[in-house]
C-alpha cells in the first residue's frame, strides 16, 4: 500500500472527513484491520484565511509548499490539498515536489464525465465560484460547462462556509438556504451539483434533494485510496 500525503486544516473539520474517507475506502477495500497509511500536515487555517482575504495568494504558495515538502520527506507516494479553494495554488505546490499532486478538481471532472455530466452547477468559496482556476479546469480538460449562482446568492454561500462551517456550526436555517440556491441552479438547467467546498457535505447531502449531489472530499479522498491501492 501507498503512502497519501494528506495537506490539511483548511478547516480541520472537513480534514476530519478526509481522513475517514482514506480509512474507510481502505477498510473496504482490504477488509478486517486494515487502514489508510497517511503522513499529514494541518496548518492553522487563522493564518490562512488571513491572506486569503488580503488576496495574498503568492504567500499561500509559498507556505503550502513548505509544508508538501515536509510531507514528502517523510515518506509520503501522492499529495491530496484537501481543500478546493487552496487548489488555487496548486500548480506551485505540485512544482515544489516530486511526488505526483492529486487535483481535486481532475477527480471531480472524471467522476462527472464518467456518469455523463455536461452541465453542472458549482457551490464553494466565492473564490472557487468566481475565479477561473477550479471552473476553466473542468470545462478545458474535461468539456463541462459551469454555472454558479447569482451574487447575492454566492454571497450566502461564502458566509456560511466561513462563518459557520468551518468553525463546526450546522443550522438548519443555512441548510434550508443551500437547497433553494441548489434548486435554483437545477431551475438553470444544470444536470448536478458539485459540493466544491470540503465542508459543504456537512450541511447537505444527497438525501436532502433529487439533484444529484457531487461531494468532493469523497471524490478526492477515492481517487487516493485507487492510487494507493495500485500494484
Amino acid at each position: 500500500m501507498k503512502t497519501i500525503g494528506l495537506l490539511g486544516g483548511m478547516s480541520w473539520e472537513s480534514t476530519e472527513s478526509y481522513y475517514r474517507a482514506l480509512n474507510t475506502g481502505i477498510k473496504a477495500s482490504l477488509g478486517g484491520l486494515h487502514s489508510a497509511r497517511v503522513v499529514m500536515v494541518s496548518v492553522d487555517f487563522a493564518e490562512i484565511e488571513v491572506l486569503q482575504r488580503q488576496g495574498d495568494w503568492e504567500a499561500m504558495a509559498s507556505i503550502l509548499a513548505r509544508e508538501a515538502r515536509r510531507i514528502e520527506a517523510a515518506g509520503a507516494d501522492m499529495l491530496l490539498i484537501a481543500t478546493n479553494t487552496m487548489h488555487k495554488v496548486a500548480p506551485e505546490v505540485a512544482d515544489a515536489i516530486d511526488i505526483p499532486l492529486l487535483h481535486i478538481a481532475d477527480a471531480t471532472g472524471e467522476r462527472l464525465v464518467a456518469d455523463g455530466m455536461r452541465r453542472v452547477g458549482l457551490l464553494g468559496t466565492r473564490f472557487t465560484m468566481e475565479q477561473d482556476f477550479y471552473k476553466a479546469r473542468l470545462t478545458e480538460r474535461f468539456g463541462i460547462e459551469v454555472l454558479v449562482p447569482e451574487e447575492e446568492q454566492r454571497q450566502r454561500v461564502h458566509r456560511v462556509i466561513y462563518e459557520e462551517l468551518c468553525q463546526g456550526r450546522i443550522e438548519p436555517r443555512s441548510k434550508t438556504e443551500y437547497l433553494e440556491i441548489i434548486e435554483s441552479l437545477r431551475q438553470r438547467g444544470v444536470e448536478a451539483v458539485i459540493l466544491g467546498c470540503t465542508e459543504i457535505a456537512l450541511l447537505v447531502n444527497q438525501t436532502d434533494t433529487q439533484v444529484p449531489l457531487y461531494d468532493t472530499t469523497a471524490i478526492h479522498a477515492g481517487s487516493a485510496v485507487a492510487m494507493a491501492l495500485e500494484p
